[in-house]
């Protein structure tokens, strides 16, 4: 957890450009829950009364939106820590604990 909390913290920081999320993946991860939530969107407005599809529907249909919005840049990020992960050597550990048995 330390570890992915400095690179959140790397990310954030950083001025030069560091390991990019590759967009392809991005887009095909996140292909099934856009189609998922339109469908929602299609039957919020299908299911509205008459007379009242738009106050009918159009809260339900921005929280749709709006939670899409949050997992997608959630997921954006997650595969941006993950790529940096991926480009930072594996920790050798210290031999710290070693010297001091001997």
């Amino acid at each position: 957890m330390g570890e992915s909390l400095f690179l959140w913290e790397y990310l954030a920081m950083e001025s030069a450009p560091g390991p990019k999320l590759s967009r392809d993946e991005f887009i095909e991860q996140m292909r099934k829950e856009m189609e998922a939530m339109l469908g929602q969107v299609a039957d919020a407005v299908n299911e509205a009364p008459p007379g009242r599809i738009i106050s009918g529907s159009e809260e339900q249909v921005r929280e749709l939106f709006a939670d899409l919005r949050q997992r997608a840049f959630e997921q954006a990020l997650q595969m941006r820590v993950d790529a940096a992960e991926a480009a930072f050597p594996p920790s050798e550990g210290s031999d710290h604990g070693q010297a001091q048995a001997e």
